[in-house]
């Protein structure tokens, strides 16, 4: 079902004590900030070994756990590696896949990704998968080709059911960490696409349920502009989701 989500990737940063402190900041300033209903579900994502004692911090039906990336076979002699059913055992909920730097830097490609999802679904854990173009597609004009190609290799080898347990993140991969940003029509502009290619490989009802989340920069002062859009259903958040403050406004932007 759609639904409001800002995710907030911590990448590799924070130690055990900082993890906690954040955590606990994020989560008693949003309670004391906000009232009623919750308008927005909010999911962390901890480096692995902080999952387990952040996810006991998480108070409340709003808060939910993620991980940053989960193996594609369910167990064996794979060292360094973690898989979903892991993930799952530790309380997390979410698992992102697909972020453009798992795909830029370890080489993660759609069929690996497309084994990486089918693991995470079968463990029980709801995908955030990331699409995105790099600053030299958008600027040869192939920015739809690329994410069509993404879409249809990496993910829409699921089934109906399956797709309904996944919320999609668009990254423009020249707007990570570079202090770009992507405006509120381009982005608008693409998560349109996005789920006009869900309708077109499902149905219209599976694009209308999907979350679609902008993943380029999204910070507290761009965070409402870009929340307004009408195919904008909230963020995935990378530098600001390390300030309790920042992710807290970020939070309540809608």
């Amino acid at each position: 079902m759609r639904k409001n989500m800002v995710a907030g990737n911590w990448k590799m940063n924070t130690t055990l004590p900082e993890a906690q402190a954040l955590i606990s900041e994020i989560v008693h300033m949003v309670q004391d900030e906000t009232t009623g209903s919750p308008a927005v579900e909010v999911v962390v994502c901890p480096p692995f070994p902080f999952l387990l004692p952040v996810g006991k911090l998480l108070q409340g039906g709003q808060f939910h756990l993620g991980a940053q990336n989960c193996h594609q076979k369910a167990s064996g002699a794979f060292t360094g590696e973690v898989s979903a059913a892991m993930l799952q055992s530790v309380g997390c909920e979410y698992v992102i896949l697909g972020h453009s730097e798992r795909r830029q830097y370890f080489r993660e490609d759609d069929e690996l990704l497309s084994q990486k999802l089918k693991a995470a679904l079968a463990a029980g854990l709801k995908p955030i998968f990331c699409v995105g173009e790099t600053l030299e597609t958008r600027e040869q004009g192939d920015t739809f080709k690329h994410l069509e190609k993404q879409l249809k290799d990496g993910l829409f080898h699921l089934s109906n059911e399956e797709f309904d347990q996944v919320t999609v993140a668009y990254e423009p991969i020249w707007a990570i960490g570079t202090g770009k940003t992507a405006t509120s029509q381009q982005a608008q502009e693409v998560h349109a696409f996005i789920r006009e290619q869900i309708a077109r490989a499902y149905d219209a009802k599976a694009a209308l349920n999907t979350s679609i989340l902008y993943g380029g920069s999204c910070n507290a002062q761009n965070a409402r502009e870009l929340f307004s859009q009408p195919d904008v259903d909230g963020g995935l958040i990378g530098g600001a989701a390390l300030k309790s403050r920042d992710f807290t406004d970020i939070i309540k932007s809608f």
